[in-house]
């Protein structure tokens, strides 16, 4: 029962990242190893945060289990260095534009997934009682596929010459909010109480008002390029 529990888990967690692989036109595009270069560029950047936190932003002790906001939103800042990892993937992958914040998003939330959800999964999915919470952390890596994916396409649009001027702020609040998303959360939780399922919703909710405005500005964008060249 307990492996059963485990493999649903894995599955919940694992297969909808090789949906978006075979369904994105990834696989037709032999696009494999430039995912791996990009989960290779997520670990790196996450060497460099760890290393910033740990010599700038120590651990304090003895907050008597009160939250930190000022603490929090500085290393919170440190994850601006997650869109100088995007922007690196981007510049440094020979693709087509869609094809890179693809491999971009895939690629980084692949090894997100690796790095941060399997040993949990396989430690404690396989106990002896049940947990919603494993359940809960697979939905949530679904959540950190479109959040990335969003993201990646976020940094390309702002890395476009041709991108409407007046867009640009409204792609860099965006980031901002992406890389700002935990302390947002976090806040709501100690100020409302929220539970794990709300949160989880509260997720859902935030990543996919993200994701749907990336799709719009990178729907708009390819529409009117190609206005553009057939106008010509």
């Amino acid at each position: 029962m307990t492996l059963f529990h485990f493999g649903n888990c894995l599955a919940l967690a694992y297969v909808p990242y090789l949906i978006t692989y075979k369904c994105s036109g990834l696989s037709e595009y032999s696009a494999f190893w430039k995912c791996v270069q990009a989960g290779a560029a997520y670990l790196v950047t996450q060497l460099c945060k760890m290393m910033v936190l740990a010599t700038f932003f120590p651990t304090s002790e003895g907050s008597g289990g009160h939250l930190d906001i000022l603490g929090e939103f500085m290393k919170s800042t440190v994850d601006l260095g997650d869109l100088l990892g995007f922007y690196f993937i981007l510049t440094s992958i020979a693709a087509k534009g869609e094809m890179r914040f693809m491999i971009a998003g895939l690629g980084w939330a692949t090894a997100e997934l690796v790095m941060t959800r399997f040993i949990p999964l396989w430690v404690g999915a396989r106990g002896t009682e049940f947990d919603w919470k494993y359940i809960q952390m697979s939905l949530e890596s679904n959540i950190n596929l479109i959040q990335h994916v969003a993201t990646a396409t976020l940094v390309w649009l702002w890395s476009r010459h041709d991108l409407n001027k007046s867009l640009q702020p409204v792609v860099m609040v965006l980031l901002g909010l992406s890389c700002y998303k935990p302390l947002v959360l976090e806040v709501l939780v100690n100020a409302m109480g929220l539970g794990s399922w709300v949160l989880l919703l509260s997720k859902v909710m935030f990543t996919g008002c993200v994701g749907v405005i990336a799709l719009q500005l990178y729907v708009g964008l390819t529409a009117s390029s190609q206005n553009h060249y057939q106008g010509k």
